[in-house]
C-alpha cells in the first residue's frame, strides 16, 4: 500500500498513560505514525511479523520513489523507482 497523498486526521480516546507515552512520541514526531501503524495491522488482519514486513517494504517502496538518481535514470520507458516499486508492491499482495 502507498503512502496516500491525502491523510485524513480521526480522534480516538486512550487511557492516560498511553496518551502521556504518545506526547513523548510527539515530541519526536512519531506519535501519528504509530498510531497510524497500529491500525493498519489491525485492519489488514496480520500478524506482527507480517505486519512489519509490509511496512519494511512500503518504507522501502517511498525510499525508493523519492530517490532522485532513482527517479532519473531510466531502462525502455520505465524509471528504476518505477520498475523496482512496483516489483517490491508484489510482495504486498
Amino acid at each position: 500500500m502507498e503512502t496516500p497523498k491525502r491523510m485524513i486526521p480521526y480522534a480516538v480516546h486512550l487511557p492516560e498513560d498511553i496518551y502521556n507515552k504518545m506526547k513523548e512520541a510527539a515530541k519526536e514526531r512519531r506519535a501519528s505514525s504509530i498510531v497510524r501503524d497500529a491500525i493498519i495491522m489491525l485492519l489488514e488482519g496480520e500478524n506482527v511479523f507480517n505486519s512489519g514486513y509490509k511496512k519494511g517494504i512500503r518504507d522501502t517502496i517511498e525510499v525508493i520513489k523519492n530517490n532522485e538518481g532513482a527517479k532519473t535514470i531510466s531502462y525502455g520507458n520505465q524509471t528504476i523507482a518505477d520498475s523496482i516499486t512496483s516489483d517490491l508492491g508484489l510482495l504486498l499482495k
